[in-house]
């Protein structure tokens, strides 16, 4: 039976909410910063190893005896010479101000009476900041003190140290090696920033 006068209510259809499929929005920074993590992890070069010779082009920078800032090549540090070569993740830092450096400076003389030629510290730092220090714990003379700023060379031979999410941007790994005209003849390499294998003590024994 049609009743008149009624008018037919049509019940909206049932629809159900659709997810977006477009991704979720990342803010740029963190992706900036997930591209720089990449690009630093992707740029990972394997650690120079005994029986290496060092890159001779690279070159730091040092304040001579007179206050004249100098540049030196790592094939003229070490060309027909056996050198020491250390480092620390940077200069003023507590183990590196209180127990590494100092090290080498109490030893820098009976290195030298074992045919050493020259002992040297790398860090990445400005030559400004190393001749400073160097000057606060008697360096002068002992220990060349050589500043390889951008870390060029510290990167070069893969024992560079990200210590960005810190502040304290790249660094290098410490370490001490014997070089024997270019050449790698001994390295003590640390895991980071420790302090365990790398000092003038466990290098002497190896001269």
């Amino acid at each position: 039976m049609q009743l008149s006068g009624m008018r037919s209510i049509a019940s909206p259809s049932m629809t159900r909410p659709t997810l977006s499929s477009s991704p979720m929005r990342i803010p740029q920074q963190l992706r900036q910063q997930r591209v720089q993590r990449r690009a630093r992890q992707s740029s990972i070069t394997q650690a120079i190893a005994v029986g290496d010779k060092l890159p001779g082009e690279y070159k730091f920078s040092h304040f001579d005896a007179d206050g004249n800032m100098q540049e030196i090549s790592v094939e003229k540090l070490t060309k027909d010479k056996k050198v020491v070569l250390f480092a620390v993740p940077g200069a003023f830092t507590p183990t590196c101000s209180l127990k590494h450096l100092p090290g080498f400076i109490e030893k820098a003389h009976e290195l030298k009476e074992k045919g050493v030629d020259t002992v040297a510290c790398v860090a990445v730092n400005d030559a400004f900041v190393l001749d400073a220090w160097g000057k606060s714990v008697g360096a002068d003379g002992k220990v060349l003190l050589l500043a390889d700023g951008s870390a060029l060379f510290t990167k070069a031979i893969g024992v560079d140290l990200d210590l960005v999410e810190k502040g304290l941007g790249i660094r290098s790994r410490r370490y001490a090696m014997l070089v024997d005209n270019g050449v790698v003849t001994h390295l003590n390499l640390e895991e980071g920033g420790a302090f365990t294998v790398s000092s003038a003590e466990e290098i002497i024994s190896r001269v």
